[in-house]
């Protein structure tokens, strides 16, 4: 339990760091013209495909993974 414990938050910041690269890498598809008043409506419906999918997918795991061994540093403490 002792190695586990030193080792949770370098798992942490690893995963911390691929939830934020994960997350910077997704387009959302909305440019700054729907905060000037530019026809933003369409661009809030598509359907993701191809690799914009896998990485959505990705995303959802690690941050399932990161917010679970969160719960876990605090169930061993």
């Amino acid at each position: 339990m002792e190695t586990l414990d030193a080792i949770m938050p370098y798992i942490q910041i690893a995963l911390s760091i691929l939830l934020v690269l994960a997350i910077v890498l997704q387009q959302t598809g909305a440019g700054l013209g729907g905060a000037f008043g530019g026809d933003n409506f369409s661009s809030g419906f598509h359907t993701r495909r191809g690799f914009e999918k896998t990485l959505f997918n990705i995303t959802i795991v690690i941050a399932i993974l990161f917010a679970a061994s969160a719960f876990f540093i605090l169930a061993i403490r």
